[in-house]
């Protein structure tokens, strides 16, 4: 830390700060392995992820080297009324979220309010005081209609902040609006 002497601040345990990562159906969450193994070299940094079933299909779970958390397991982890409830467990858990892809389905449903699985229960309960990121990734006609800009603006208006998209070819051939956390990917 600055001011600080070498020898004493590396006698002092850091904490390690907890991400919790969100991953849904859209075509960008190909890049998952990829940002988990980005986020995993920063020293520190402890990695969840929360995936939706439509993301699935995109990933190879056996490429996620952290643990990966789905419907399934809010549902198996509660048995009465005594245990953990999963989405509030992560919710306490993290430091910071991140949402990359957001598509849009799930864009709509947090815009609503929406919380059928676990990744919208997990940001429905988020604790506000904690940082939120949210990157939309979908296709340049679904981006340009006028209820996603709506939709980004409401999830603005509860405090996350929008990882912007940036422009490129896209998986389906099209020039439009993309999920990209470098220019290298």
């Amino acid at each position: 830390e600055p001011g600080f002497p070498a020898e004493k601040s590396s006698s002092v345990p850091q904490k390690k700060s907890r991400v919790l990562v969100g991953v849904t159906g859209s075509v960008a969450a190909l890049k998952l392995p990829l940002l988990i193994a980005e986020l995993l070299q920063i020293p520190g940094l402890e990695v969840k992820v929360v995936t939706t079933e439509r993301a699935k299909h995109f990933y190879n779970a056996q490429e996620i080297p952290v643990t990966l958390y789905s419907d399934e397991d809010e549902w198996q982890l509660w048995k009465g009324r005594s245990d953990p409830v999963l989405h509030i467990e992560l919710r306490r858990w993290a430091d910071l979220m991140l949402v990359a892809p957001l598509d849009a389905n799930t864009l709509a449903k947090l815009a609503n309010g929406i919380c059928d699985n676990l990744l919208t229960c997990v940001i429905r309960a988020w604790d506000l005081s904690k940082p939120l990121l949210f990157c939309p990734a979908m296709n340049t006609a679904m981006w340009e209609h006028p209820i996603t800009a709506q939709q980004v603006e409401q999830l603005k208006g509860f405090g996350y902040t929008e990882i912007p998209c940036v422009v490129k070819k896209l998986v389906c051939g099209d020039e439009g609006q993309s999920f990209c956390m470098s220019s290298d990917w």
